[in-house]
């Protein structure tokens, strides 16, 4: 049962979110990812979310208490995520467990509050909504500081029919208060979401897409951008693009603003075995610390039997952090395939999102470039992009382009994802899959054959 409301309230003032964010006495998310990007040290941050307050409360205090992270998540339900308020409210009468994550907007931003002040660390909504006005509000009168999405990358990965404009409209409504908010003297850390649709993206989209909302973002005044990649398994590609993510910052975004590179940990089938497992964990956290990622999101030995309860997260956390280790100074990795990987995904990035950017009106440009398939991303849900892109592995394991679709690539973007899809092993950057790093490791390519091979391929964005 509960007593709280059914869809938005009333809310305080900016002023007085600001000022309780200042009274909270703890970093906000900028503060704990520039600290990390400082000291070399990724953040760590686990996913979770359930419905129950009590329950939410409780998951958080153990996961912080046993897990020592350094951002929690607030994950919102698929309710929430659509505006459907009462039927929030409704399932969390019926059972507050039965619901997909936590229904913030429902349970109201007091609720919110107490959430915040149960634990010493900083919290983040990840939700997947085209229209978060209405949760992001709350969350700013929670004290929350840091908030997931955008435009093209909460809209096309998840929706059907919401038309781009809208969901544009919408985000920029959130990222001109995160600029009044900045003005305030509370930086609100705003993550893009890069992993688009998670498996087999190729890195120069997702990198694309996160460059055209970093950048409409940060014209609206946001202040801190953050940009997840999902691990594709390749060490070199996941390494580059990861360190391509600053080179591109500085390319497109104004001065002064702080950008973040965040690693998620492999979004694919994961293997069933603990052990098996808990090695593609740590893998990815080594890719992480490689790619000089201010933070990584988590992933649990129980990924392929369904939702992680709080040990198994905990024990995520724990082994992701050993790679922080400065024990571990003697991993590297191939730099000069990081390098000509790097050059090539910086290339494509800028082959196709400059013709946007050329544009007058860059939200009616993404909207025209997507309707004309220059913009796409691979396995939409929506109407609204094309899908025509056919990502594969080459026999190394990195993801190239199949079929750009109609991406405006260059004749020599095209020709060299050709060339490596029809090269021998070992002929392409990063030689074996993993590179060095999977030798030095003993990691059995058998353990992950879905990493390497298109037919393995799946799992869902989360």
């Amino acid at each position: 049962m509960t007593d709280a409301p059914a869809g938005p309230e009333e809310l305080p003032s900016l002023r007085e979110s600001v000022a309780y964010i200042g009274r909270l006495g703890k970093p906000t998310a900028a503060e704990v990812l520039d600290l990390a990007q400082a000291t070399g040290r990724v953040a760590l941050q686990p996913r979770c979310g359930v419905g129950g307050h009590r329950e939410m409360a409780a998951l958080l205090a153990e996961l912080e208490r046993e897990g020592r992270p350094d951002i929690l998540t607030l994950t919102i339900d698929a309710h929430t995520r659509l505006l459907r308020w009462e039927h929030a409210a409704r399932a969390l009468r019926a059972d507050p467990l039965g619901l997909n994550g936590y229904p913030l907007v429902t349970h109201g931003w007091r609720r919110g509050r107490e959430l915040n002040e149960s634990v010493s660390v900083p919290l983040e909504i990840r939700h997947g909504s085209p229209d978060p006005r209405a949760l992001f509000a709350t969350s700013v009168a929670a004290g929350i500081t840091s908030f997931e999405g955008g435009g093209i990358s909460y809209n096309l990965p998840y929706s059907k029919d919401v038309p781009l404009a809208h969901s544009l409209t919408a985000w920029a409504e959130v990222d001109a208060v995160c600029g009044e908010l900045a003005r305030l003297g509370t930086v609100v850390d705003r993550e893009l979401f890069g992993t688009l649709t998670a498996v087999l993206v190729p890195p120069s989209i997702s990198l694309a897409i996160s460059v055209l909302e970093a950048v409409a973002a940060t014209a609206e005044g946001v202040r801190c951008v953050s940009v997840s990649y999902p691990q594709s398994g390749h060490l070199a590609q996941d390494v580059a693009a990861l360190r391509a993510i600053p080179e591109l910052a500085g390319r497109y975004l104004p001065a002064g603003v702080r950008t973040h590179a965040v690693l998620h940990e492999f979004m694919g089938v994961f293997p069933r075995e603990r052990h098996h497992a808990e090695e593609l964990i740590f893998y990815g956290a080594l890719t992480a610390r490689l790619g000089g990622a201010s933070k990584m999101i988590t992933k649990t030995y129980q990924e392929a039997h369904g939702i992680p309860d709080a040990a198994a997260n905990v024990a995520g956390l724990r082994l992701a952090d050993i790679a922080n280790s400065r024990l571990l100074d003697f991993v590297t990795v191939d730099e000069e395939a990081v390098s000509e990987e790097q050059r090539w995904i910086c290339r494509e990035v800028a082959e196709i999102v400059e013709p946007v950017l050329a544009a007058p009106r860059l939200h009616s440009a993404i909207v025209t470039a997507f309707a004309e398939g220059r913009l796409d991303i691979p396995f939409s849900a929506s109407r609204h992009a094309h899908s025509a892109i056919i990502p594969r592995r080459d026999p190394s394991g990195a993801i190239r382009y199949h079929s750009h679709g109609r991406l405006p690539l260059s004749p020599a973007s095209v020709a060299r994802n050709q060339r490596l899809l029809a090269a021998g092993p070992g002929a392409a950057p990063g030689g074996t899959p993993g590179g060095d790093l999977f030798e030095a490791l003993r990691f059995d390519i058998d353990y992950f054959p879905h990493l390497f091979s298109e037919a393995g391929d799946g799992g869902s964005a989360r």
